[in-house]
């Protein structure tokens, strides 16, 4: 089974909906099931240098709507295992060179690269746009530092991560998570456990 996964570095529901989708891979018992992450922007203008997150958020309404969002968010994470830290994260960054840099990862690598990508925005608030920041979560997940930076100033990976959000733009994806299983069958947004299991049945069920 082929799950394609669209997801954004700075989307909190995404790095709770791929951890849904792994708690459920630990409980399916059916056939094995191969993840492929795919990259997706909420925000392609983003400035190279990011906005203040602040700014950012004037557009879901007041303060106090805000903080709702994040209170939940916080609360959905904690509840699969995922701590997210909104009190330091004051910064919206570009993206693009976070999913460059999943691209460049190697095939076994790439999944340790996204969590440190999101380990380093939702818990520690640095940016991920910035290229020392990059540079340590691919040298954490065991790529090598020098190769890897030289890579990314070649601009390696962005022709790979223009074609995902082509994709995404010609399927009509407009938000994310979104899951697509075995080509033909979509998800979207954070499901819980219990929607994917069910989502593994029914594609199960067919193509066996």
């Amino acid at each position: 089974m082929k799950i394609d996964v669209f997801v954004d570095i700075v989307c909190p529901w995404c790095r709770i909906g791929k951890q849904h989708l792994f708690q459920a891979m630990e409980q399916w018992s059916g056939e094995a099931v191969e993840v492929n992450i795919h990259a997706y922007q909420l925000d392609p203008n983003m400035p190279a240098e990011g906005v203040k997150l602040a700014k950012y958020f004037e557009k879901f309404g007041n303060p106090g709507m805000v903080k709702q969002m994040m209170d939940r968010v916080c609360e959905a994470g904690a509840q699969c295992g995922l701590h997210f830290d909104f009190n330091h994260v004051d910064h919206m960054p570009n993206t693009l060179r976070s999913h460059q840099l999943i691209k460049l990862a190697p095939a076994e690598q790439k999944l340790t690269v996204l969590d440190g990508l999101y380990e380093a925005y939702f818990t520690k608030a640095l940016d991920v746009y910035d290229m020392d920041v990059i540079l340590d979560v691919a040298e954490q997940a065991g790529m090598e530092r020098a190769d890897t930076r030289a890579r990314l100033e070649a601009g390696e990976g962005t022709e790979a991560v223009k074609e995902d959000l082509e994709f995404a733009r010609r399927v009509g994806i407009q938000g994310v998570p979104f899951f697509i299983i075995n080509d033909k069958y979509a998800l979207s947004g954070a499901q819980p456990v219990e929607a994917f299991l069910n989502a593994f049945e029914k594609v199960g069920s067919q193509t066996s």
